[in-house]
């Protein structure tokens, strides 16, 4: 088997079946394994009538937990993870198979394009060549999509997705496989249709949700940094790079807590005492010249009075 494409899904009839004809390819030997996490709206009896996937049902446990049995019974040389509002672009799983056997890579990376709910076409980014996959990854630059990329199976076999990080469980997986220093490439052509949308997903949460989403997104970060000391791979590009994450994270984290934000804040330029965001430049004078947690005080004023 050439390759296995895994896709988790939930309560998402009215995109699973876009997703699920987009995954073969003729010149490949693919086996397209889709896993329902307990769904409510009618995924399990559509999956039950096609032909040529491989369905599992199990009980509503979180998509890394469907995604993990999906990866346990894949046979396919290289994996490609969809979620199920998404589609793979026509042709790009045969072109990253190419590249991959061609020059035995662990994984091969593409960009993607962006596409509204109703698959209006909205912008495309390309893949940002980078000398260092893990600084990448940390936030150096732009890293696409990770279902845009190309896995070799044996590669990450030891890596399973994580349910306790939450919408950026994928961040989490990325990196773990990143510090195994993977050899990788890319193509110039993007891989992956990723659609935005208001519908349920991990990413669209509120109040509680987001703070735990976040402080997940933290501890990302605080055990890579870990591995990375005892590996004695951490350098100062590695804490450069997450500081663009981390940053951003603080502010964020503001929303529910300043002084929890503010423990991150003050880590960053702990990281990092020279760091200057890119962006967000107005946010960032007035840190400097009121403080982290006064312009946050402030911030949440302005957000109470709702100006």
């Amino acid at each position: 088997m050439d390759l296995s494409i895994i896709i988790p899904t939930f309560n998402r009839l009215w995109s699973l079946p876009k997703a699920v004809n987009s995954c073969f390819d003729p010149s490949l030997e693919i086996e397209v394994i889709v896993v329902d996490d307990g769904s409510t709206d009618g995924t399990w009896q559509w999956l039950e009538q096609q032909k040529g996937i491989i369905s599992i049902r199990q009980d509503n446990s979180g998509k890394d937990w469907a995604v993990n049995k999906g990866f346990d019974i894949a046979t396919g040389k290289y994996i490609r993870f969809l979620d199920s509002d998404d589609w793979i672009l026509p042709g790009s799983s045969a072109n990253l198979f190419k590249r991959a056997e061609e020059d035995e890579l662990d994984i091969v990376c593409a960009g993607h394009q962006v596409f509204d709910e109703k698959e209006r076409f909205i912008k495309e980014i390309n893949w940002t060549v980078c000398d260092d996959f893990l600084a990448q990854q940390l936030g150096e630059c732009d890293s696409s999509h990770y279902s845009a990329y190309l896995f070799k199976k044996e590669f990450i076999k030891d890596i399973p997705h994580r349910q306790e990080y939450g919408a950026y469980d994928d961040r989490k997986f990325i990196i773990e496989v990143a510090i195994k220093q993977p050899k990788i490439g890319y193509m110039e052509l993007p891989a992956l249709a990723h659609r935005a949308h208001n519908n349920n997903r991990l990413q669209n949460t509120t109040g509680m949700q987001n703070a735990v989403n976040h402080w997940a997104f933290y501890k990302i970060f605080y055990s890579a940094f870990a591995t990375l000391e005892s590996k004695k791979m951490l350098t100062q590009r590695y804490k450069s790079a997450a500081c663009n994450n981390l940053w951003h994270l603080a502010h964020w984290l503001a929303y529910t807590s300043i002084a929890d934000a503010n423990t991150v804040y003050k880590w960053v330029f702990e990281l990092d005492p020279n760091y200057k965001p890119a962006d967000n430049k107005a946010l960032a004078t007035l840190y400097r010249k009121l403080g982290f947690t006064a312009t946050e005080k402030l911030l949440a004023f302005k957000r109470n009075l709702g100006i």
